[in-house]
């Protein structure tokens, strides 16, 4: 299916973000992969904090995503994959939205655009953590062109997760 795809603007989380991150996330829908249920203010908090520092160290964080008018919809993004387990030393990409903007193609298009960036920054490729049961976030991956690199059990939570890869290629104007 081919359809337009929503305006999204992404941005550094900024310490109020961390509030509406908060509000966004609290349904057990969005947290359903995510622990099943709400988490703290205080976890947001020093995620956004964390994230600004990622930005400032690698160029690329995990952004606040906005709609076409500047509300805080989600986040999308790139970090280092922070296990003793999986992909070590590998950056791996995801997002989170707010459960009322499921199905518009927000998600495709704020990860589409976390690929560019990462892109640019000079990451060679990404990998998506995804639990098996996710269809949607699967969905994503597989509109993004990643591929299916291996199957694993989480330590933490002892379900079922797919590991998806993407090589992302400099494309460059200069032929030798």
């Amino acid at each position: 299916m081919n359809r337009t795809l929503p305006v999204v603007r992404l941005r550094v989380p900024t310490d109020e973000d961390a509030v509406a991150w908060h509000r966004a996330f609290d349904h057990p829908d969005v947290m359903e992969f995510h622990g099943g249920r709400s988490a703290e203010l205080s976890v947001y908090e020093e995620l956004t904090a964390r994230q600004r520092r990622h930005d400032a160290e690698h160029g690329f964080c995990l952004w606040t995503m906005l709609d076409d008018r500047d509300r805080v919809i989600g986040f999308t993004g790139a970090q280092p994959w922070p296990w003793e387990w999986g992909p070590q030393g590998e950056i791996e990409i995801g997002w989170r939205l707010a459960r009322e903007h499921w199905g518009k193609g927000y998600v495709t298009a704020a990860a589409q655009e976390t690929l560019e960036r990462v892109r640019a920054a000079g990451v060679p490729s990404v990998v998506a953590m995804v639990n098996a049961r996710n269809a949607r976030s699967i969905a994503v991956t597989q509109r993004l062109g990643m591929r299916l690199a291996e199957t694993f059990m989480s330590p933490a939570t002892q379900q079922k997760g797919r590991c998806y890869r993407l090589a992302l290629q400099a494309i460059s104007s200069d032929r030798d």
